[in-house]
């Protein structure tokens, strides 16, 4: 798995990864990480396709890791007796 760019970002750490012909696009937040496979033959152009990434885009992947780690949570406190 080939790092092929890291996206600056305030809150998560972004990057963008080559491996067996898709970009890995991995998002992550603390302990937590979101990562969406898109074939290599879809992008026409990297940096264009990192720049549509919108707010929109990364407020449903905050949602998402509020919602990871609150299923963590409750995993945890159902162990506890």
């Amino acid at each position: 798995m080939r790092l092929v760019k890291e996206i600056p970002h305030p809150h998560y750490l972004i990057q963008v990864h080559e491996y067996n012909g898709k970009y890995l696009l991995k998002i992550t937040l603390d302990n937590y990480e979101q990562t969406f496979k898109i074939p290599v033959s879809d992008v026409v152009d990297l940096e264009q396709f990192t720049s549509r990434l919108s707010h929109e885009f990364w407020a449903s992947c905050l949602k998402r890791f509020l919602t990871m780690r609150e299923d963590y949570v409750q995993l945890i406190n159902s162990q506890i007796p």
